[in-house]
């Protein structure tokens, strides 16, 4: 059975959804054609794509809209996660990052046991086609800089002072089609990463 995908406009751009029968496989920036990410996709996955409809793209855009309206913290679309046994423990940690809380590369590499691996812990970031439902977006450096992100640096800024509910931030539904990222002055890199009491 094919992997159904889908196009959405959203406040931080393009984004390329994808769902298989098992849930969703790919929410991710699109930065290239709809084709050129779709045969990516298929490149990465080794399964067909299809464009489409599906009832748990429906249930993402839904809960991707009330995110963006600060509405929803905590996504429950059911997901394929495809990956190594490490880097699925990983994206399982990204997970349980609360809403509008950071970690650095080190504290996710503690937290699943193997403190020596924070650059694989960077690298199974770097590897997670689940944007912001995985929320890779709220790793950063020890010292508090942003650290990187495959969506861009803007992204991930706009991501994390979305969820820090800054209020000069400017917050569009997923159905504005917008390139621009709007916020404040604030410097998200300047705070420390955020620990649960």
């Amino acid at each position: 059975m094919a992997i159904i995908v889908q196009k959405l406009a959203s406040p931080v751009g393009d984004l390329f959804l994808a769902a298989s029968p098992a849930g969703i496989a790919a929410v991710e920036f699109m930065d290239d054609s709809f084709d050129v990410a779709s045969a990516k996709l298929k490149n990465c996955l080794n399964h067909d794509v299809t464009p489409g409809e599906h009832p748990l793209l429906g249930l993402l855009t839904g809960q991707l809209d009330a995110y963006f309206r600060r509405e929803l913290q905590q996504f429950s679309v059911p997901l394929d996660i495809r990956g190594t046994t490490f880097q699925q423990d990983v994206w399982k940690m990204l997970t349980e990052i609360p809403y509008g809380e950071t970690r650095s590369y080190l504290d996710i590499a503690k937290a699943i046991g193997n403190p020596k691996s924070g650059r694989a812990v960077g690298l199974a970031n770097g590897a997670n086609r689940i944007a912001i439902v995985i929320p890779c977006h709220r790793v950063i450096n020890t010292g508090g800089g942003l650290g990187g992100y495959g969506g861009g640096l803007d992204r991930k800024r706009f991501l994390l002072q979305l969820e820090a509910g800054r209020s000069e931030l400017q917050v569009d539904s997923v159905s504005s089609s917008t390139r621009a990222f709007s916020y404040g002055p604030a410097d998200v890199s300047s705070r420390q990463p955020q620990r649960s009491k």
